[in-house]
């Protein structure tokens, strides 16, 4: 016994220094109480150098863990990363609901306009369902274009488009082996699928593949670049049903914002997309859809009126205008009460564009912030056909030969 006392001393000296090496290699615990939680949290010790995620999403308020989950006291890393949800990226739609739902958040009320949630779930770019049901039924896999199956199954009781629900696209449980093929190599693109290989297809999944081009940041100054990372790197083969990447190494703006094929103005590739399509064209509106089509509206008169007519626009009267909490989330107009601002057939704004006391209007683009000044199309010598007033017809007379 008197041989072990020894052995158990030292083994308790280096138990000892252990505890107290660790001790000092421990940083030290810098102390978080956001005031939505009331509950401290540490993630600060270590992540004090991250910047502040948005203007709407301050730290002293939301704190780390209310969004991203973890270990709130924990100050090992491992232990600390364990339970967060999504990785690094709670907007992941298959964690969102849990991240960032809730009445007060993102997935209250749409007369609060708190349902945005919803609305990327039954949004195009979640369900593919425009995609899926054009290969299926052009392989006769179904007898209609319309929308039956998604990336993901989904509902939505109170659609006002008549479509309730989609089933999940199940590629393996296709008979045709062109449809399976398309559903092996053409899913890359939807914001639920992880991207391609390569720096030109880099984002995120869920809201994070569009509202943020770093790793800690949300944006709604979003610019054509991170568009494009899904939306004009190639194209498909529809008859091998293999993605085809662009081989141009385009070097300037213009050659990079469309492909060489496209067909489009100045004011076009000048704007980044976010300054024409807008919140419900790209999120979509909280009701399913059968394909792009039908959820794009925005045509080159939302802006430009007609010969007819001016285009739409509305007075700024209330104090919780929407156009209003857009403008604090990119400070680019400095909306005041009394501002008159383009509106969308729907009444959506438009309000990066208003009406100057001149009769000329202002478009300032989110991404770029440079300002543009254009007149309407009323009392101009433009001879465009009232009964034409798609873009495509302005496309015309006004496409930028490259």
């Amino acid at each position: 016994m008197r041989r072990l006392l020894p052995l158990a001393s030292f083994l308790l000296f280096l138990t000892l220094v252990l505890v107290a090496w660790m001790d000092s290699h421990q940083p030290n615990p810098i102390e978080l109480i956001p005031t939505l939680t009331g509950k401290p949290e540490y993630c600060i010790t270590c992540h004090m150098d991250l910047p502040e995620i948005s203007p709407s999403h301050p730290v002293q308020t939301f704190g780390c863990v209310i969004c991203h989950g973890g270990e709130r006291l924990a100050l090992d890393a491992d232990l600390a990363h364990s339970t967060m949800r999504g990785g690094a990226n709670p907007s992941d739609l298959t964690v969102v609901e849990e991240s960032c739902g809730g009445s007060n958040c993102h997935s209250g009320s749409e007369v609060d306009d708190r349902h945005h949630i919803q609305r990327v779930m039954t949004s195009i770019q979640s369900t593919y369902a425009g995609a899926i049901g054009n290969i299926r039924y052009t392989f006769g896999a179904q007898t209609d274009l319309n929308a039956h199956l998604g990336i993901n199954a989904v509902t939505d009781e109170e659609t006002k488009t008549g479509i309730k629900s989609l089933s999940a696209f199940d590629p393996t449980k296709e008979g045709n082996p062109f449809v399976q093929q398309f559903g092996e190599n053409c899913l890359t693109c939807h914001i639920n699928a992880q991207p391609r290989e390569g720096d030109v297809y880099a984002r995120q999944t869920g809201c994070a593949a569009c509202h943020s081009t770093d790793k800690h940041t949300l944006s709604t100054a979003i610019p054509y670049t991170q568009c494009n990372t899904c939306h004009n790197r190639g194209n498909y083969d529809l008859r091998t049903m293999t993605f085809i990447e662009r081989t141009d190494q385009p070097t300037d703006r213009l050659h990079d914002y469309y492909q060489p094929i496209s067909q489009f103005t100045k004011c076009e590739y000048t704007l980044d997309c976010v300054d024409c399509h807008t919140r419900n064209e790209a999120m979509g509106n909280g009701d399913l859809h059968n394909n792009k089509k039908e959820i794009q509206y925005i045509q080159c008169k939302t802006c430009h009126g007609t010969l007819d007519e001016l285009p739409l626009t509305k007075t700024l009267t209330d104090p919780e205008d929407i156009a209003f909490k857009l403008d604090f989330l990119n400070p680019i107009m400095d909306l005041k009460l009394g501002d008159t601002i383009v509106v969308t057939e729907t009444g959506e704004p438009i309000w990066n564009a208003r009406l100057l006391p001149d009769g000329t209007y202002e478009v300032v683009g989110k991404a770029t912030r440079e300002r543009f000044t254009f007149r309407p199309t009323k009392g101009s010598a433009c001879t465009q056909n009232p009964d034409e007033q798609e873009s495509h017809y302005c496309h015309e007379c006004h496409a930028v030969e490259k």
